[in-house]
């Protein structure tokens, strides 16, 4: 059985200076259409996913991962992170593979999302879509709807999809009122169709809004998120600061390389200097972008993992990205 999150508990960020900061985190079943939905919100082709024949000769696409992953773009003037959870709703993996996938999501969009958008395949409401429902209130709690946008997918197969919606009955129509009718449709095969995307994140705005926060301020939070933060936090420094004693010693390391080298030149001196200095600059630059990619790597790394596992493989950290 899935864990389940503590209530939630109102955090702000941000300010009225700064563009919107959106943290969205997908969730539905396996199939919904997340991880294409995840590629036309940023508007590239971010998360992996494989193009498959359905009816109509229309062709579609579902992930072929079963990893949380996040990616982040500039999206009409809004800064966007999305985390596709395809692991967490996989009925066919182990408790334990679920459980660590579901540490993942929750380190990947400290210090909480500002939606969780459920996932929903147009035209398609059954067992498995409510199971997906179910499985999320257990991880995120009854209060998580205050933070839900249900995003149906393929709406371009349904002309009337929006009139049948208002007819909608049983579970579906109990879903939409938990929502307080917050949906919005995507046509995934139209990436390129910005508007259906600045609709969207316009939408998740007003909602935000609604919640008590401007400009991207107000998100989910819990105990859990809290804790996370503060260990995140902990490992990032952690590790910035073995990065910056690793860049002390082998900027020594290679002063020392060069000044023996120095000592037996008899001429070119000024181009061995020259060399020096170009090897210096590109392990500046090499622990520079270490540095950048500290968060990005702790977020990957679970509760149990001590962070001097992380110091042992530093050098192979730029391959996590």
């Amino acid at each position: 059985m899935a864990e389940t999150l503590p209530e939630p508990t109102t955090r702000r960020s941000g300010s009225m200076e700064n563009p919107a900061r959106f943290r969205l985190v997908l969730v539905g079943k396996t199939g919904a259409g997340k991880s294409c939905s995840g590629n036309t919100i940023l508007g590239r082709d971010a998360f992996r996913a494989e193009v498959s024949q359905s009816s109509g000769n229309t062709l579609t696409r579902n992930h072929v991962t079963n990893k949380c992953k996040k990616e982040e773009n500039e999206v009409g003037g809004f800064e966007v992170s999305v985390v596709d959870t395809p692991g967490i709703f996989d009925s066919t993996l182990a408790d334990d593979t679920v459980s660590r996938e579901i540490s993942k999501c929750i380190n990947m969009s400290t210090p909480g999302p500002h939606a969780i958008l459920l996932v929903i395949k147009a035209g398609r409401f059954r067992a498995k879509e409510a199971k997906a429902i179910e499985r999320a209130e257990e991880i995120f709690g009854m209060d998580f709807w205050k933070y839900t946008f249900i995003l149906f997918t393929h709406g371009d197969q349904f002309q009337d999809f929006k009139d049948k919606l208002e007819k909608a009955q049983g579970k579906l129509k109990e879903v939409l009122k938990k929502v307080e009718n917050r949906y919005h449709i995507f046509n995934n095969n139209k990436t390129n169709d910005r508007g259906q995307v600045l609709e969207l994140l316009e939408k998740v705005e007003k909602m935000v809004e609604g919640n008590g926060g401007g400009n991207g301020g107000e998100f989910y939070s819990n105990p859990i998120y809290v804790d996370t933060v503060e260990r995140l936090d902990k490992r990032e420094a952690e590790l910035k600061e073995f990065y910056e004693k690793k860049l002390e010693e082998e900027t020594k390391a290679v002063k020392v390389k060069y000044q023996k080298i120095l000592s037996k030149a008899q001429q070119d001196r000024q181009e061995v200097e020259k060399q020096q200095q170009a090897e210096l600059d590109e392990l500046q630059r090499y622990y520079n972008e270490l540095q950048r990619g500290v968060r990005h790597v702790v977020e990957q790394i679970m509760v149990p993992n001590p962070v001097d596992e992380m110091k042992e493989m530093f050098h192979t950290t730029l391959r996590v990205k």
